[in-house]
């Protein structure tokens, strides 16, 4: 190992393969039997054509394992023919007749959508576990087919039952041949490499490292492992369910999850929303709403729940009942569904009978404009009252009807409530100017541009604006959100939080301790937001952190928030991942007292987070990094590098003996 100290180095590796015990716990976690598992979100995976299509007018045709999501070379040459391999039929889900797609495997599935440093998504995040010494069968990535909705991913793929195949208690023949029909069931009419997409799963995974895993997923992606915590209750006994996840999750990780939906979505739905593809609006309204996936962001009211009546054995089931949905005072005590304001406005001809809420609006012979909260766009309300005026709400309200309402698993347009799982973190960005809400109105132009955004709502700096100036009526939060979900739906999870949270406020950059600010045993009522009379510094970006082992027995809840951290680029944030790398391998610290890892200083772990003083005219944080020239730096900064390790300092700047606390030891 040259001059890297083993021990410390085995804290390194410890960090994304799995999170150790907490001091509490009474055994510790072999970092050697644990496994990271990567659920991404929505549009960041590969996508492969799966059939041959011959595009005329242009030299580039789709064949078998052809990039479509998203090769931009092709989109730009033949449009037409790649909008065929990505549209869906919008009522059964099924492919174009012409091309089919299918998701890409693994972990180069997830790591860059199209060549380049625009479209990398989890490729930083990839890197970080390298540079650190993570093993390749440790991470583990589920990509899935993001166009589908929920129901559609088991009934076409079996992702769910991909998630967990139980290979453990199966001889090897028969587990062969359910790999066999697996994969069949997923690229059709082929059989080759069992060992690559068969085995991504949880239990799998727990039987070839012999530990529990470590579950990272983003935006869409909390969705989809929210569904299959759902999913699983059906598919194991009662009294086995808990002892489950306990055996094969050992925490979770939150990252940018949608937990009452995203605006955007209706802007997608409405007008088209791009992805910053060179196609036009309408282009992009047509591919979107041909997604079963369409709804599955949409907005939702945080006081309406669904009941699912069900039961199901392990070999079979029946269903008993329509799910019915019910919502709290609190929904009919406002017009918001707990939003900041009314999410949609939009002016349709006055002609036909609309609901009577809104009949207060109307004038005769004048265009009425109508306004719906998130409750309305979830339960099918908005689409029934511009049915006659967009053919795209037929085949929305089938939809929503089918594979959402009436899901017999799960209604996802419905409220969280903390997942049963040892160890929680909930991680999003705040503190960006986000979209709360439209006005549209008919653009006089045919489908798909038959309607415009006439002016877009904002909340920024607890207050809301208008595009156009215009004075928004309605209550803003605390803090605005990570510029595409809003801070209300990022920090539901607030809500998994117990009566007593420590809260801790530290600068995101490298630093000694002077500004971190914590306060202990903050009182905290539930289905209430949580807000700590904390002060800030100019141009400081700040990470706050809320973090509660007591309330649960034996579990821990933590909530960050990442001043200015964009909802795309968050996985590509180094702070994100540095706090991420601390935490664990402050879990598996054999003399760790705390809960939480402390917060009080943070120094470099990397040769990047190295730079030059000029004020000093040496390198920065001098205690851990070092003046050292290597042929082809280009500037100073880029010559301070980590110190070379001593008998007690290795090259991440971590130190082999405890600080003076006696929790972590000093790496930073």
């Amino acid at each position: 190992m040259g001059k890297k100290p083993l021990f410390c180095l085995f804290l390194l590796l410890a960090v994304l393969a799995g999170a150790g015990a907490t001091s509490s716990s009474t055994a510790e976690l072999d970092y050697s039997k644990l496994s990271g598992i990567i659920i991404p979100g929505f549009a960041s995976t590969q996508l492969r054509a799966w059939s041959i299509l011959d595009c005329p007018y242009s030299p580039l045709d789709f064949n078998p394992l052809d990039l479509v999501w998203l090769d931009t070379t092709k989109l730009l040459s033949a449009v037409n023919c790649w909008l065929k391999c990505m549209v869906l039929d919008p009522f059964n889900q099924t492919d174009h007749p012409e091309c089919k797609s299918r998701p890409d495997s693994g972990l180069s599935g997830i790591t860059e959508l199209d060549p380049g440093p625009l479209s990398s998504v989890w490729k930083e995040w990839i890197k970080w576990c390298i540079e650190f010494g993570i093993e390749a069968n440790a991470i583990i990535a589920v990509p899935y087919d993001w166009r589908l909705s929920p129901s559609m991913l088991e009934e076409r793929d079996l992702y769910f039952h991909k998630l967990k195949i139980p290979s453990k208690n199966l001889p090897d023949g028969v587990q062969l041949g359910l790999e066999k029909h697996l994969l069949s069931r997923w690229l059709p009419g082929i059989w080759t490499q069992t060992t690559t997409y068969g085995r991504l799963t949880f239990e799998t995974a727990y039987k070839l490292r012999g530990g529990p895993s470590l579950v990272f997923a983003h935006s869409l992606g909390n969705h989809v492992f929210r569904y299959f915590l759902e999913w699983l209750k059906l598919e194991i006994a009662p009294k086995h369910y808990n002892q489950w996840l306990d055996q094969h999750i050992h925490a979770y990780f939150a990252v940018g999850a949608p937990l009452l939906g995203a605006i955007e979505t209706i802007e997608a739905t409405l007008s088209g929303f791009t992805f910053g593809l060179p196609i036009s609006e309408g282009t992009a309204r047509l591919m979107f709403n041909s997604f079963g996936s369409a709804l599955w962001m949409m907005p939702f009211s945080k006081y309406c729940r669904t009941d699912n009546k069900y039961w199901k054995h392990l070999s079979g089931g029946m269903h008993a009942g329509k799910p019915t949905y019910k919502c709290d005072e609190q929904e009919f005590q406002s017009n918001t569904s707990g939003w900041p304001t009314k999410l949609i406005n939009i002016e349709i001809p006055s002609n036909r009978e609309i609901p009577d809420s809104n009949l207060s609006s109307m004038e005769c012979g004048l265009p009425t404009q109508l306004s719906f909260s998130a409750r309305e766009i979830s339960d099918g309300t908005f689409f029934k009252a511009i049915e006659d005026y967009d053919p795209d709400s037929k085949r929305l309200l089938h939809l929503l009807e089918n594979s959402y309402l009436g899901d017999p698993v799960l209604n996802p347009l419905t409220p969280w409530d903390r997942p049963p799982i040892k160890n929680v973190f909930c991680i999003y960005g705040s503190d960006s100017k986000t979209k709360v809400g439209y006005y549209f109105a008919p653009s006089g132009k045919p489908y798909p541009d038959n309607w415009i955004i006439t002016d877009i709502m904002y909340e920024f700096e607890g207050s809301l604006m208008s595009r156009s100036g215009n004075l928004v009526e309605g209550k803003t939060g605390p803090i605005s959100g990570d510029e595409t979900v809003p801070y209300l739906s990022l920090s539901l999870c607030k809500n998994w939080l117990g009566p007593k949270v420590n809260i801790t406020r530290a600068p995101q950059s490298e630093h000694d301790g002077s500004d971190v600010q914590i306060k202990l045993n903050v009182e905290h009522h539930h289905e209430e937001d949580i807000v700590p009379k904390m002060t800030r510094l100019p141009r400081v970006k700040y990470i706050t952190y809320y973090e509660d082992s007591a309330s649960l027995p034996g579990k821990r809840t933590a909530i960050w928030e990442l001043d200015k951290a964009n909802h795309r680029n968050i996985v590509r944030s180094p702070v994100l991942m540095r706090e991420l790398w601390l935490e664990m391998w402050h879990d598996i610290h054999p003399d760790a007292k705390l809960e939480f890892v402390t917060k009080a200083k943070r120094g470099p772990l990397r040769d990047e987070d190295c730079y030059w003083d000029y004020g000093k005219a040496r390198c920065a944080w001098s205690e851990y990094c070092e003046y050292r020239y290597v042929f082809g730096d280009v500037h100073l900064g880029q010559s301070c590098r980590l110190r070379y390790t001593t008998a007690e300092q290795n090259t991440f700047g971590c130190r082999l003996t405890n600080d003076k606390e006696g929790e972590i030891p000093s790496f930073v």
